[in-house]
C-alpha cells in the first residue's frame, strides 16, 4: 500500500498527505499546530495493510432485488490501487475506486478531496452504472482519527491523541475531535450536501473461523488503551433490518434507491476551531445549525426546559416522536439571534424533536423525559431498601443486610457472579448500590431508609468490609464475595458461570486491602452518616456524629497506610476527602485535620511534578481527574488545577443529545461492572457524574462562562436518566446500535449517584446571549425582580451566578429564591421545619469575585455554628433575606 509513495495537498487549514496507491488520508495537519495530526498517521506502517480503514474510505451495503440479500463493500477490506482521474477546479485530488471495491460492484465510485469556499472536503459520487434500481441499505464513511493510545505513555497520550463523538443529528449532525489534552484546533466534521448523519456504527475487530478479519471490520485491536473507530452513516436501513433490529435507532433508519444512470453525491468537510469551547461558533459562521438546550437534553416533567436555535433559515415545523412526549412551544424572544423554545416533558423516556427547516434541512435532537427529580430520587431509594435489600442471616460471607448488586433482566439480586466483586459489595461494581443509598441520604433522608442503612453499618461494613481490629483495623477488603468451592457445600456456586479466570478472587485474594478506590465509598458512607447525625437530631441513632467522622478520617487514613500504590492516583469520589478534613476543622479536631492535610499534600505535590497526572489501573483514565483537581485546587496548585480541567473537556462533550451531553469518556467498564460484558462507548457511566464536580467548581469561580455549566449540568443531569421508572439505576447506556440500552446491571452506578448526589443544584445565570437561564429550577422575570424556583433533586444548593453567590444547606430546603440583579437584594424561602429538621444550616460562599458586589450576609443576626447560619425553622416556611455587608 505503502510502496508508491505520498501526494501531499495544501489546503487553507491542513497539511495533508495522501496515501498514492489508495488516496486514502495519511495525514491530517492543522496548520500552526506544531506538526499535530488528527490522524494515527505514526501507525501507518503497521496499518498499511488489507482491512486497515483510512479517511477516505467507504463502506456500501448493496442489493439489486428489493427482497434479495444484501452484499457488502468496502474499499478498505482488499486492497488494490485506485485508478487516479484528472482534476480541476476544486479538486484536490480523485480517483475510482473500481478496484478496490470489486468487479462485481453494481456503483461507479468516485472519490474526491476537494477545497470549496475555502473548507477542505472529502467527497463520493455514486453512480448506478447496472440497467436496474441499486438499493443502498447502508452507507459508512469511516471516521479514523488517532484514539490508538496503545504504547504511549501518558504524556504521550494527551499530546498526540484525540477522542471524539458524533451529534446524531441528520442534516445537522457532526463530529467533533478533540484532542487528549483538551487544547485547540479542535475537528469538527461536518455533512456537505445531502449526508446525512444518520446512524453512528462502530467499527469493530471481528474475525471469522478462518480467523481472517470479517468485512466491515478493522484488524486494529480493540482494548482499554484503544477503543475502536467508527463511522458516519448517512443509511443504515440495512443494518436496522438486521444486526439492529433489537434496537431503537437514534433517527428513522433509511436506504437510498439509484435508478439506472442516477448519481448522488455523498460528503464531509473538516473544519477546525480554535478551541473547544469554540465548536458551535464554527459551526454557525459555517452556517450549519446550533442547538442549545437548557438545562439540557434530559427534561424532568416539572422544569420548563429551553431549546435554543441558531440557524439562518427560519423553522418550517418541529415534530416530536412519541407524539406528545414533549410540548414545544416558541417564546417571542430571539435572544441574539437565536430561536427560542419553552419544552416541557409529558411522557416518561426517549423523545426524539425533529425540526424542519424552510431550506428543507432536517435537525433531530434527542431529548430523554423523567420524572420529577425529587421523584426519581425517591423511587431510587425505595427500589434500593425493598428490591435490592437483601437479607440472608445465613449468608456465609457476611453480606446481610445490605443494598446488594441487581439484574433488571431477570429482576432478581445479583448474589453471585465470576467477578466476584460484583457480588461482594466492594470496588465500584459492587459498592454500588450501597454507596449510592448513602448518597441519596445525604440530600433526600427517609428514616426508614436510614434505620436499614445503619445496620448495614454495623453488621456488614464494620467488621465485615471493613476491618475494625488488628494491624489492618480500617482497611477495606476487595470483596465478601469470592469463589472456593472447598469451604462451601457441594453444588453452592453457580454451574452456568466461568470460574477460571482472574476475576473469581479465592477467599485470601478477597481480604486484600491494597486496593485505594475501595475507601472512598467506605468513607463516603461514614461522612454521610455524619453529616446526618450533626445536622439533623434524632435521624441517626446508632452511634453519635463523632463515631462516623473519627470512623471516615480513619478510613482515610488507612488508605494511605494500607493501599499506598494507588493513592498515587486520583480516587473516583476523592472529593469526599475534601469534605471530610473541612469537617474536621470545624469541628476543632486540629490534630486529625493537620495528619490528614500533610498526607494529602504530599498526594498533590507528586501530582503538581506531573505533566499529566491521571494515571489509576487503567493505562488511560477518566476518574481520576476529579481528586486531582480538587486537590491541586485546594493547595493553591491553579495551573495544574487548570491542565486537569481542559484534560476533562477534552473527554467531556456538550452535543444536542441527551445521551451524549456531559457523557465523560468511558468505553471499558461494560466488562467489570455490566451484564452485557464489552469495550463500548459508555453513556452516563460513572465518569459522567464525577467529572461534573469539577467542571461546575470551575463554573463557580468563572461564572460566565456558561460552557462550564452546560458541559458539568449535563453530567449531573445524565445520571438522573440511569434511574428507570420503577427506581432501578443501570451502571450505564450502551451506546452501539445495537442495543442502544441501559445495562440490566445496577453495577457501578453508584459513583454515577455520588457526582450527582455531590453536585445537584439549581443554578441561575444571565448570559449575554441566551437572557435569563435556570439550570435545575424554572424562573421569571419580572420587572426589576426574578424569581426561581428550584426543583432539583436535594433543593439545598443554589448559585446566583451574577452576584458569584454560592448558597448550601447543610440541613433545610430551598422553596424558592427572589433576588433584584440591581439592588442586590436576595430573600431566601426555606420550606417549614420537619421531625428531624428544626433548624436550617445555611452557608454563604462567594467563589466568584464579581465587580460591584459586596459580601453577604443575613440580615438578621443569626447564630452560627461550624461556619453555617443557624436558622429556626417556623412550622410554614421561614423567609430569610440576604444583605451586603
Amino acid at each position: 500500500m505503502l510502496a508508491d509513495g505520498y501526494v501531499t495537498l495544501d489546503t487553507p487549514g491542513f497539511d495533508v498527505t495522501l496515501v498514492k496507491s489508495s488516496e486514502t488520508m495519511a495525514a491530517l495537519k492543522p496548520k500552526g499546530a506544531n506538526g499535530f495530526d488528527f490522524t494515527p498517521g505514526d501507525r501507518l506502517v503497521e496499518r498499511s495493510q488489507d482491512g486497515y480503514y483510512h479517511l477516505g474510505d467507504i463502506d456500501l451495503r448493496l442489493r439489486t432485488d428489493a427482497t434479495g440479500q444484501w452484499k457488502d463493500y468496502s474499499s478498505a477490506y482488499a486492497r488494490h490501487p485506485v485508478t487516479p482521474l484528472a482534476t480541476s477546479g476544486n479538486v484536490l485530488a480523485a480517483a475510482d475506486l473500481a478496484p478496490t471495491l470489486g468487479a462485481d460492484i453494481p456503483l461507479r465510485v468516485v472519490r474526491s478531496w476537494t477545497v470549496t469556499n475555502g473548507k477542505f472536503g472529502l467527497q463520493f459520487s455514486i453512480t448506478n452504472k447496472s440497467s436496474q434500481p441499486v438499493e443502498i441499505g447502508s452507507l459508512g464513511i469511516p471516521m479514523v482519527f488517532n484514539n490508538i493510545i496503545s504504547e504511549r505513555t501518558l504524556a504521550q497520550a494527551h499530546e498526540t491523541c484525540s477522542f471524539y463523538d458524533p451529534y446524531i443529528g441528520e442534516d445537522a449532525g457532526y463530529l467533533q475531535v478533540t484532542r487528549l489534552n483538551g487544547h485547540g484546533p479542535a475537528l469538527v466534521v461536518t455533512p456537505e450536501g445531502k449526508t446525512p448523519f444518520e446512524a453512528y456504527r462502530p467499527i469493530l475487530n471481528h474475525r471469522g473461523p478462518d480467523h481472517k478479519v470479517e468485512i466491515f471490520n478493522d484488524p486494529t485491536q480493540r482494548s482499554m488503551t484503544f477503543e475502536g473507530f467508527y463511522e458516519w452513516m448517512a443509511a443504515s436501513g440495512a443494518y436496522q433490518q438486521n444486526e439492529w433490529k433489537n434496537a431503537k435507532p437514534w433517527n428513522v433508519a433509511t436506504t437510498i434507491t439509484l435508478k439506472p444512470g442516477e448519481t448522488r453525491v455523498f460528503g464531509v468537510q473538516f473544519l477546525l476551531s480554535d478551541s473547544i469551547r469554540d465548536i458551535e461558533k464554527t459551526l454557525a459562521a459555517n452556517r450549519r445549525p446550533v442547538a442549545v438546550g437548557v438545562p439540557g437534553y434530559i427534561l424532568p416533567e416539572d422544569i420548563e426546559g429551553h431549546l435554543f436555535l441558531k440557524y439562518p433559515e427560519k423553522v418550517r415545523s418541529i415534530t416530536v416522536d412519541p407524539a406528545g412526549a414533549i410540548s414545544v412551544a416558541k417564546t417571542t424572544a430571539s435572544p441574539g439571534g437565536w430561536q427560542d423554545y419553552v419544552l416541557r416533558g409529558k411522557t416518561w423516556g426517549q423523545a426524539r424533536v425533529s425540526i424542519r427547516y424552510e431550506d428543507g434541512l432536517l435537525q433531530t435532537i434527542s431529548y430523554r423525559v423523567i420524572k420529577p427529580e425529587v421523584e426519581a430520587v425517591a423511587d431510587f431509594g425505595n427500589f434500593l431498601t425493598t428490591k435490592q435489600w437483601f437479607v440472608d442471616p445465613k449468608d456465609p460471607f457476611g453480606r446481610s443486610p445490605s443494598a446488594i448488586s441487581y439484574d433488571r433482566q431477570t429482576n432478581q439480586q445479583v448474589t453471585q457472579d465470576s467477578r466476584v466483586w460484583i457480588a461482594g459489595l466492594s470496588d465500584e461494581a459492587g459498592a454500588g448500590s450501597w454507596l449510592a443509598l448513602a448518597m441519596k441520604e445525604l440530600g433526600e433522608p427517609n428514616k426508614a431508609e436510614i434505620v436499614k442503612y445503619e445496620q448495614f453499618v454495623d453488621h456488614v461494613l464494620w467488621g465485615g468490609l471493613q476491618m475494625k481490629d488488628g494491624p489492618g483495623m480500617y482497611g477495606v477488603r476487595k470483596s465478601l464475595f469470592y469463589y472456593q468451592p472447598d469451604k462451601l457445600p457441594p453444588g453452592y456456586y453457580r454451574s452456568d458461570l466461568n470460574w477460571k479466570s482472574w476475576t473469581s478472587w479465592n477467599e485470601k485474594q478477597s481480604e486484600d486491602l491494597g486496593r485505594s478506590f475501595n475507601y472512598p465509598h467506605v468513607a463516603a458512607a461514614y461522612w454521610v452518616l455524619y453529616r446526618l447525625a450533626r445536622n439533623h437530631p434524632g435521624l441517626v441513632t446508632n452511634h453519635p456524629w463523632q463515631w462516623y467522622l473519627d470512623h471516615a478520617y480513619e478510613t482515610t487514613m488507612a488508605m494511605m497506610k494500607d493501599a499506598p500504590y494507588y493513592t498515587r492516583f486520583g480516587q473516583m469520589e476523592g472529593d469526599v476527602f475534601v469534605q471530610i478534613l473541612l469537617d474536621l476543622k470545624r469541628e476543632g479536631l486540629t490534630d486529625d485535620a493537620s495528619t490528614m492535610e500533610a498526607a494529602m499534600h504530599g498526594r498533590a505535590d507528586r501530582w503538581k511534578g506531573e505533566a499529566y497526572p491521571f494515571g489509576s489501573e487503567m493505562p488511560w483514565d477518566s476518574t481520576g481527574q476529579e481528586e486531582v483537581y480538587a486537590w491541586t485546587k485546594y493547595f493553591g496548585y491553579q495551573d495544574k488545577a487548570e491542565v486537569t480541567l481542559d484534560a476533562i473537556l477534552g473527554y467531556d462533550p456538550t452535543i444536542p443529545s441527551w445521551g451524549y451531553n456531559g457523557s465523560a469518556r468511558r468505553y471499558w467498564d461494560f466488562i467489570y461492572g455490566g451484564k452485557v460484558e464489552r469495550l463500548e462507548r459508555q453513556l452516563h457511566h460513572y465518569g459522567s457524574g464525577v467529572n461534573a464536580i469539577p467542571l461546575l467548581s470551575e463554573y463557580r469561580d468563572h461564572p460566565t462562562d456558561l460552557y462550564l455549566l452546560r458541559v458539568g449540568y449535563g453530567g449531573t443531569m445524565g445520571e438522573l436518566s440511569n434511574i428507570d421508572q420503577q427506581g432501578f439505576g443501570s451502571a450505564a447506556f450502551h451506546s452501539f446500535p445495537d442495543m442502544l440500552a441501559f445495562d440490566p446491571y445496577s453495577g457501578d452506578y453508584g459513583s454515577g449517584f455520588f457526582g450527582h448526589a455531590f453536585n445537584t443544584a439549581t443554578y441561575v445565570t444571565d448570559d449575554p446571549a441566551l437572557g435569563w437561564l435556570a439550570f435545575g429550577g424554572n424562573l421569571k422575570a419580572r420587572g426589576a425582580a426574578v424569581t426561581v424556583t428550584p426543583l432539583d433533586s436535594f433543593r439545598n444548593r443554589l448559585y446566583l451566578a451574577p452576584f458569584g453567590l454560592w448558597l448550601t444547606l447543610d440541613a433545610g430546603k430551598f422553596k424558592s429564591v427572589e433576588f433584584e440583579p440591581a439592588t442586590h437584594s436576595v430573600k431566601l424561602v426555606l420550606d417549614g421545619s420537619a421531625e428531624f429538621t428544626p433548624d436550617a444550616r445555611l452557608r454563604i460562599e462567594q467563589p466568584a469575585k464579581v465587580a460591584g458586589v459586596g459580601v453577604f450576609a443575613p440580615a438578621e443576626a443569626l447564630r452560627e455554628e461550624r461556619g453555617a447560619y443557624v436558622i429556626p425553622l417556623k412550622h410554614g416556611v421561614t423567609e430569610v433575606v440576604l444583605k451586603q455587608k
